[in-house]
């Protein structure tokens, strides 16, 4: 196991910039998740940590090892790709020992390894199957299994779950962060699924245009987002934005436009007036799970409503999705299940004011979140 140290990283593929200044330190054993749009750099990043690609500029160390003109083989890492990789005429039991009998392991040490990680996988009674006699899960087993025996400092996976059914996924989510846990070693995972990422990751580098645009723990990333793209990309259904007039009226700062009128709880309203947002214009992040259906609501009803016209109805069983025109934008609210609404009836929403968020309207970086962030141990 060993910690993965990027210091001031980049790839240009000739005027193209793949990868700016990118900076990060993995702790020994923990497991990050690289997620972002496709063509934000992700992959691209996994790679030059492989070697699969030339480090344009900056430093790469696994350990305390500068790797950068390491060749891949010489690093110390297990990589598990996309697309399974396995040999087509190997049996499960060869494609997983192939590796080791490239690197002239013993025979009974590859025997133990691969038996071993058969049995924490569970596919112990796969061994002499050919790879077009699994499923795309077991297929999928075996390339992890390929990947455990290596032994390795770091695990590196590339969307390893993209091409499984959506039941499957979930499926084989927890699998991995079980083989996380009781292995220990230190894993980077790429996706391009926030849910993948939420779920699995202990930090997340969210990226966009080949830069970090936050790091954080899932919890920190979901109630602290540092700008509009993060805020928008973590979280699902997706926030809901609205522009909006910041006001003051009798000492109480209040977020305006047509259709909307919310008062700012106090910590939001010292925000906007220590920075000198009254009377402009910003961004409002309201997540679909803080609104409510007002005749149907746990939240305090005190100015924080959006009137609008509803336009689409999801049920999903123990939850509906309800989309609401307000003035010309729409809005997502998740509801209960139970919750009676119809395609063009006239609602008002209530905000929850404890958890908004406004972000400045031109550089979208957050201005304030209405929830109080935790305080850090010293």
């Amino acid at each position: 196991m060993a910690r993965v140290k990027l210091e001031h990283v980049w790839k240009r593929f000739g005027k193209v910039v793949a990868v700016k200044d990118f900076n990060l330190e993995t702790k020994d054993g923990e497991f990050v998740v690289f997620v972002g749009p496709s063509g934000c750099g992700k992959t691209t990043t996994l790679r030059m940590i492989a070697g699969l690609e030339e480090v344009s500029e900056g430093n790469i160390y696994i350990g305390d090892r500068l790797v950068n003109d390491v060749p891949p083989k010489d690093r110390d890492i297990a990589m598990v790709f996309q697309n399974y990789a396995l040999y087509p005429h190997m049996n499960v039991y060869d494609n997983m020992a192939f590796g080791l009998r490239l690197r002239k392991v013993p025979r009974d040490e590859i025997d133990r390894r691969v038996r071993e990680a058969a049995k924490i996988l569970k596919i112990e009674h796969l061994l002499k199957r050919k790879p077009r006699e699994l499923s795309g899960g077991q297929r999928q087993r075996v390339a992890l299994g390929r990947a455990i025996v290596r032994e390795p400092q770091v695990f590196l996976m590339d969307e390893p779950l993209s091409n499984l059914d959506a039941k499957l996924r979930v499926e084989m989510r927890a699998e991995i962060s079980k083989l996380h846990r009781r292995l220990g070693v230190t894993t980077i995972y790429v996706t391009h699924d926030q849910i993948e990422a939420m779920t699995m990751g202990e930090r997340i580098v969210v990226m966009k245009d080949g830069e970090i645009q936050q790091i954080d723990t899932p919890l920190n990333l979901y109630d602290f987002p540092v700008n509009k793209f993060v805020a928008g990309f973590i979280g699902s259904p997706s926030m809901n934005f609205l522009e909006v007039h910041v006001a003051e009226e009798g000492g109480r700062v209040y977020l305006l436009r047509e259709g909307v009128r919310i008062r700012t709880n106090a910590k939001m309203a010292k925000d906007l007036k220590d920075q000198g947002y009254i009377g402009k214009r910003v961004w409002l992040g309201i997540r679909p799970e803080d609104l409510e259906l007002k005749g149907y609501h746990s939240i305090e009803e005190d100015e924080n409503s959006l009137a609008g016209e509803v336009e689409i109805v999801e049920p999903l069983g123990a939850d509906t999705e309800v989309h609401v025109n307000v003035d010309g934008t729409l809005i997502t609210a998740r509801l209960d299940g139970h919750v009676p609404v119809k395609v063009g009836e006239k609602v008002e929403l209530l905000a929850n004011r404890d958890r908004l968020h406004v972000f400045d309207i031109e550089n979208e970086k957050a201005i304030s979140h209405a929830q109080e962030a935790p305080e850090v141990p010293a």
